[in-house]
């Protein structure tokens, strides 16, 4: 399988960043191509200045991401929640890559929309210091169904999976390690 792994946190050595270089050397190791993206190594504006009224010309780095979407089946993100939502750095990115023409196409007679980036799945894993619990059910998990529905759904992604991450800074060690086992079993199975 073509594997896109997106790092949605700006440092590589995060936890989120473990949990990404887990799932790369796993999914390489069972022979999957996988292509690695991170964004806290890359240089672009994240600020969509005049919104789509006019589309900012995009920087080397956006133009390579969107070319590895393009060649991806199946589109691993790694980011945390903070605040309820992920990184500002992801926003932008999404803001910012994630253009009309690229991952959609409005209809102009009705309120529909063509979903640029259809064929492809996805997975979202994110950290939560809170509970996981709290985040769905008392919080609506704003994050997550934002990047999900709003985002990749939106653009295609289907279907799009979710694994959620709580408690981090209270996590063992061994709890740790449990987690980053299970997302390198995930990279092995493409999945």
């Amino acid at each position: 399988m073509k594997i896109l792994a997106l790092l949605g946190h700006e440092q590589n050595g995060s936890f989120c960043g473990k949990l990404h270089d887990a799932y790369v050397a796993s999914a390489k190791k069972a022979g999957h191509e996988i292509r690695e993206v991170r964004l806290g190594d890359l240089s672009f504006d994240p600020i969509l200045h005049r919104g789509y009224e006019v589309i900012q010309p995009l920087e080397p780095d956006l133009i390579k991401v969107q070319e590895d979407i393009r060649w991806c089946e199946h589109l691993v993100l790694i980011a945390p929640t903070w605040w309820a939502l992920y990184p500002a750095l992801l926003k932008g990115f999404f803001d910012r890559a994630f253009l009309p023409g690229f991952a959609f196409h409005y209809h102009k007679t009705d309120p529909m929309w063509d979903k640029l980036l259809a064929g492809r799945s996805a997975r979202y894993i994110t950290t939560m210091d809170a509970p996981v619990w709290y985040c769905r059910w008392l919080n609506g998990d704003p994050g997550v169904k934002a990047v999900v529905r709003g985002i990749l759904k939106f653009s295609g992604f289907n279907p799009v999976k979710v694994t959620r991450i709580g408690r981090v800074r209270r996590l063992t060690d061994a709890e740790k390690t449990k987690w980053i086992q299970i997302v390198a079993t995930l990279g092995a199975q493409g999945k």
